[in-house]
Order: structure tokens, then sequence, then C-alpha cells
């Protein structure tokens, strides 16, 4: 199993899940319809589905297109937001794509929709992949829009976070050098975060994605997988874990920065899923 890591927009992930011995492919979260052809025809690959994480503009603006251009596709999802659905999925169904299988995880938080992947070869010595959308990002988690802090928590630490610790975790923004330096601001003294931080800015300098981490890496520098750790704690001043994780919301939220080449109205957009191009030009 191949996964392609594709940039698109300003700084989203789409991928594509290729399956070797047949070149037949899945792509997750495919936004942008015209780069994943270029990406397909330049792999010799065959597209049997889409796994759409959420019905956001960012992450399912190209399904429309991709089930015209091809006709029969499989359009997976949580509900009829998601555009050209063809399978509403539920929480643990397992797909399978010739020897590529898939486990859908029903993840509110972010939105009521959000799904998580995970997605495993059968006889394949490779450590798995877990598609995260905007639920787990590396070094932090999405923002709340339409669910709550304890759903969001119990998606990250009850689903997610009983995944296989080798678990390759692709999630949906390149976010990284940002999370960390929250992170820090959380942990500052931890020497694991200040290393991952500077790997992350290298990689921001050269241009380069910093997806995948591991599942067992984001349980050493993710604040909002660690909330029962006394340091993070101390940092929110709380000690229930929901309490703890909401606070670590909070405080994630204030210290965002709107990015530089888009106006408030288009950020404000952008952030429930209806970004417009043209907005940020005014």
């Amino acid at each position: 199993m191949k996964v392609k890591v594709i940039s698109i927009l300003e700084d989203n992930y789409m991928y594509l899940i290729i399956e070797e011995s047949t070149q037949q492919a899945v792509a997750v979260d495919a936004a942008v319809s015209k780069r994943l052809l270029e990406i397909i025809q330049k792999e010799g690959a065959t597209l049997k589905a889409i796994l759409t994480t959420h019905h956001h503009w960012d992450h399912a603006r190209g399904n429309e297109e991709l089930a015209r251009l091809f006709p029969g596709l499989e359009v997976y999802g949580g509900d009829k937001r998601v555009g050209a659905l063809t399978h509403p999925v539920t929480h643990n169904e397992e797909l399978k794509f010739g020897s590529i299988n898939v486990r859908c995880l029903l993840t509110p938080g972010h939105t009521m929709d959000h799904v998580c992947y995970f997605v495993w070869e059968d006889n394949s010595p490779d450590a798995p992949a877990a598609f995260t959308g905007d639920a787990l990002f590396i070094g932090g988690c999405g923002k709340i829009l339409e669910g709550t802090a304890e759903q969001m928590y119990k998606s990250l630490t009850e689903v997610l976070g009983t995944l296989p610790m080798d678990a390759k975790v692709f999630c949906g923004h390149e976010y990284t050098a940002r999370n960390l330096k929250f992170a820090l601001q959380v942990e500052p003294e931890s020497s694991i975060v200040k290393d991952k931080l500077a790997w992350a800015k290298q990689r921001e300098e050269e241009d380069l994605p910093t997806v995948p981490s591991t599942l067992a890496e984001e349980f050493l520098y993710n604040p909002f997988l660690r909330v029962s750790e006394e340091a993070v704690q101390k940092f929110t001043g709380k000690a229930d874990p929901v309490e703890v994780f909401a606070a670590l919301c909070k405080a994630r939220n204030s210290f965002r920065k709107p990015k530089e080449r888009l106006n408030p109205q288009a950020m404000l957009a952008f952030e429930w899923g209806l970004f417009d191009p043209l907005l940020a030009k005014k």
C-alpha cells in the first residue's frame, strides 16, 4: 500500500491510497479534482472510491466533478452534506478495496459528520494508517465548530487514541509548527516538543510536509492527548480530563492567528467550510 501525500490550497492535504499490485486507488478528501487527476495519471492508477472526512469545502469540493468523470464512483462520508455522497458510513463499519481494508470511525467535534479512516493492507508488514482529517493534527486537534469539547475529547482519546500505536497519522492540514509552538507554551520544559518543533520548522523552510507522524509520537508531544500529565493540568488549572481538554481548546483558540493573506471575512468563512477564494482578494 502506497500513500501519496498531495499538498493543495493554502495548507491542506489530500491523499491517494494505492494498492500497488493492481494500481487501484482510493482518495481521501478529494478537494481539488484537477490535482488529484494529475497524480492518478502520473501513478497509472484507477480511482475506485473517495473517503471524505467531513463536508467542508476544503475537504470535499472535488467530489461532484470526480463523480461525473467516473460514473459509479463510490463516495463515503458521515452525512448528506458530503458532496456526491453514495455511501453514508456508520461507526466501525469496515470497507474493502482489493487488499486494502478501511475501518470508518465516527469522530464528532470539529463537525458532527466527521469521520476518520483507519486503513491497513492484507498480509503487509507496513504499519497501518489513520487519516484523521480535522480531528487529530500533528501536535494538535481541530477547532470545535459543531460538537462539544467532551465529544472531541472522546473522539481523540476513546476512538483514535485506542488505535495501534504504530499507526501513521495523516491529517488534513499542515499546522504542525504552529501546533507545536502552542504545545511548547503548555509544556515549556519538554525537550521532546522542542526537538519536534525544530524539526517542523526545518521542514517548513524546505517546503516539505510534516506528515505522517505516528500515534505513539502524538502521545509524547500533543497536549490534547496528554490531558492527564501534570504539566498540562498545571497549565490549564484543571484536573478533570474533559475540563483540561476544554481549557486547552480555549487557550489554543486565543493562541491562533488568522492567516495573513486572508481578511477576517474570508477567515471566518474558511473556518466554517464556506470559503470563497474571491473573498481573499477583497
